[in-house]
């Protein structure tokens, strides 16, 4: 998952710190707003966050997915888990919860993260490059990966979160029509916890044109992804290794589960591109990255972007080094010689393969330092150089 930077609405800080993390985040923060969303003081937001678990506002969203069961137990059907709850149990997301045999979603109107990035942040390179996107994170996620960035979010449940923001889905996209961001971006915890958040945002942004783009672990089960799918313009899917062993290991998730949902992204005709975290020792093992290249030209196509990004020590892998930049050439070099047609390396400000290449002819098409993106030079989808297609999505 994308790492957060320091957001519009996080608790504050001192104004030169503020600038001065936002700016190294790469994070368009100083722009004027009209109608900026409020943010409350500590205690003001713990008067709000014990007012709106009780339900009081915004309401407490009924789940989606869901089979009712004898004894008022009930099992959920919106991941590959498929939770089975006894009253008053909650899922492994932390945020689906029995009550009296029914199951709601408690983070429903109760997003803990809401910024704009760049949407290369995602990354995705082949959707609307240069511009804005407006994300909403929760608490909560479905899978405990020990090297996860935003575990601040993801590994928490919404008691325990500082602060969350009451915003109703209307709210939400008026605040991406109102600031003229095209984008609408599910990201930085796992949006399968959140799920009736994003899709009821989701329903509401189409109507109003804009567009939907979530960043996910692929771990969902089919007939969610289907409907979510039918309001989505882009996605970003982690795929974290290529082994068994390190998913369970390390995530305590399901290779297959995610292989299956990437097929189905892409059987859906929705822009998809594919984020690979490399780590030193878990995952870098080159035969691992070759059987997991050869796999996406092979089933998904050999245009799907796919990014190697750059580990650096978080959460509970902090005694390993940053990923080295020779094993990161290494990766592309592998994706290459496989056929992928778009391989990028991330994390590594500057790095010449920041940027975007035509297949064909290889000249530079667009030009990026880290999330910036300095030139754009792909004219109606296709190369200016060579003519070669460029598949994407270049306009709304």
């Amino acid at each position: 998952m994308k790492p957060m930077g320091e957001g519009l609405f996080e608790k504050k800080m001192p104004r030169r710190r503020f600038f001065k993390s936002a700016a190294g985040a790469g994070i368009f923060l100083g722009l004027n707003f009209s109608s900026p969303l409020t943010v409350f003081s500590k205690k003001e937001q713990s008067l709000r966050n014990e007012d709106t678990i009780s339900g009081a506002s915004p309401p407490i969203r009924e789940a989606m997915f869901y089979s009712k069961l004898s004894h008022s137990r009930v099992q959920c059907g919106l991941c590959f888990r498929r939770c089975i709850l006894r009253d008053g149990e909650r899922g492994e997301c932390r945020n689906r919860e029995n009550r009296n045999g029914t199951l709601v979603n408690l983070v429903w109107g109760r997003p803990s993260a809401i910024q704009i990035d760049p949407v290369e942040k995602e990354p995705q390179y082949h959707f609307l490059p240069g511009t804005l996107i407006l994300c909403f994170g929760t608490a909560g996620c479905n899978f405990h990966c020990r090297f996860c960035q935003n575990w601040h979010l993801s590994q928490r449940s919404i008691e325990d979160m500082e602060y969350f923001y009451p915003l109703s889905p209307e709210k939400a996209v008026c605040e991406a029509v109102n600031r003229r961001i095209p984008t609408i971006s599910f990201t930085y915890n796992e949006p399968t916890s959140f799920y009736e958040y994003a899709f009821d945002i989701a329903r509401i942004a189409k109507r109003e044109g804009i567009c939907i783009l979530w960043h996910s672990n692929g771990a969902i089960n089919n007939e969610p992804l289907q409907e979510l799918l039918e309001y989505t313009d882009a996605v970003t899917i982690d795929l974290k290794g290529f082994t068994d062993t390190f998913y369970v290991r390390y995530s305590e998730g399901d290779l297959r589960k995610v292989m299956q949902t990437l097929v189905k992204i892409r059987e859906k005709g929705v822009w998809l591109e594919i984020v690979n975290l490399v780590i030193p020792t878990a995952n870098d093992d080159p035969r691992d990255i070759e059987s997991m290249c050869r796999w996406i030209g092979k089933e998904l196509g050999n245009d799907v972007p796919l990014h190697f990004s750059r580990f650096f020590p978080a959460y509970k892998l902090t005694k390993l080094s940053p990923t080295p930049l020779e094993t990161l050439d290494k990766c592309y070099e592998i994706a290459r010689e496989c056929g992928i047609q778009y391989v990028t390396i991330g994390n590594v400000p500057g790095h010449r393969l920041n940027s975007t290449y035509c297949p064909e002819c290889g000249k530079v098409l667009i030009r990026r330092t880290h999330f910036e993106v300095l030139e754009n030079s792909i004219t109606g989808g296709e190369c200016p150089f060579c003519g070669h297609v460029i598949p994407g999505v270049w306009n709304t």
